[in-house]
């Protein structure tokens, strides 16, 4: 949903998308905690922007889930084709997230 913001003689548009994922664990060393992004979103978002080369064709992110916001990146999953979403240690513990939580996420392109 598209937001427009006057500031001046310029007007800012920024995108806001909103989801419900599921945390999982990567099988990899490390224990790699990740949202799955739906489909539709994923195809949403590559109508706006296409990933880069860099850092696995990743985008960068606002990301506000529970109470939690903070700057990163998504990047495509070759398996699922959909945008995967790194959940953090101190973003899992503020929120009292497990393995399989199911849990509302918003993002803004940076």
């Amino acid at each position: 949903m598209p937001v427009s913001v006057s500031v001046g003689n310029f007007f800012l548009v920024a995108t806001r998308f909103r989801f419900t994922s599921s945390v999982w664990t990567h099988n990899a060393v490390g224990g790699w905690h990740f949202l799955t992004w739906p489909r539709e979103v994923t195809e949403e978002l590559l109508d706006e922007v296409p990933p880069t080369g860099a850092g696995f064709g990743s985008i960068p992110v606002t990301v506000t889930l529970g109470r939690s916001t903070w700057d990163t990146s998504v990047f495509l999953d070759k398996a699922s084709g959909s945008f995967v979403l790194p959940a953090k240690k101190e973003v899992r513990r503020a929120n009292h997230l497990l393995t399989g939580d199911a849990v509302d996420v918003a993002f803004t392109l940076r």
